[in-house]
């Protein structure tokens, strides 16, 4: 499985369904505080959201689901949200390539 640091274990693909409210909207901010620690941390590489069909995917390193379910149930969304995890056999994006060759 390229792309994997076995330090980190596997990859797992959130995906967040929920419903807003104006106590929602409260808990946006700490929520973010949250979410960028983990970034900073490496355990989410990736975090979008849209709000057009309030969904939200994550790609969140671990050693199983119910790590990814704990790291979740700590944001303060939590109570909001539907969840989908599913582990990642294949991951791969533009940015784990090597830069294409530039001739002066």
């Amino acid at each position: 499985m390229d792309n994997l640091n076995i330090n980190q274990g596997n990859k797992y693909q959130v995906t967040i369904h929920f419903e807003m409210d104006n106590e929602f909207m409260s808990f946006v901010p700490p929520h973010r505080m949250y979410i960028n620690n983990l970034i900073e941390k490496g355990i989410i590489e990736y975090y979008s959201v849209s709000m057009e069909t309030q969904r939200c995917w994550i790609i969140i390193n671990a050693i199983s689901k119910k790590e990814v379910t704990n790291y979740l149930k700590e944001s303060p969304l939590y109570k909001y949200w539907t969840v989908e995890i599913d582990e990642l056999f294949v991951y791969d994006a533009q940015n784990y390539r090597l830069p294409a060759v530039q001739f002066n």
